[in-house]
């Protein structure tokens, strides 16, 4: 067999049915497209988003602005006020600030913020640091150790 030998498969083809070729031909008269009205005429039909004069569902909704990032990593903040509970020389990660309360879960990513005083020396790790937050740490004696995302 050689490929200008292929052939489809006996019936796996079938013409198409020519329409609208007199009544003889098996198609006549309306041609399948019904009695009359706009889908019946050449060039007629709907566009898909047309509901019949009807103001379009696209129009009927307020315009939504933007998308939502399905990859964006959401931090829950702590404050360094909330770390005055700690004693001196404790290691602050996020399964002890779940244990204090101050998390929900010790697997949500942790975000430590400036507000408030390091009263003692803590060794904190969290997933982020702000700025402020890093040199309050470190004036107070602390250590600082940004944790992996786990993904």
């Amino acid at each position: 067999m050689k490929l200008h030998e292929l052939r489809p498969t006996e019936g796996a083809h079938k013409r198409r049915k020519r329409v609208g070729r007199g009544n003889a031909a098996g198609g006549g008269t309306f041609a399948g497209r019904g009695q009359a009205g706009q889908n019946s005429r050449s060039g007629g039909g709907v566009k898909p988003w047309f509901e019949g004069g009807q103001t379009p569902l696209a129009q009927r909704l307020p315009p939504m602005g933007g998308f939502t990032n399905i990859s964006k990593i959401h931090y829950t903040p702590v404050n360094l006020d909330l770390l005055g509970q700690f004693e001196a020389g404790a290691e602050v990660s996020p399964a002890s600030l779940a244990r204090e309360g101050i998390l929900k879960s010790a697997q949500e990513p942790v975000v430590i913020l400036g507000r408030g005083e390091v009263r003692c020396a803590l060794q904190v790790r969290a997933h982020r640091f702000s700025n402020g937050a890093r040199e309050k740490i470190l004036a107070a004696g602390g250590s600082v150790e940004i944790l992996p995302l786990e993904a």
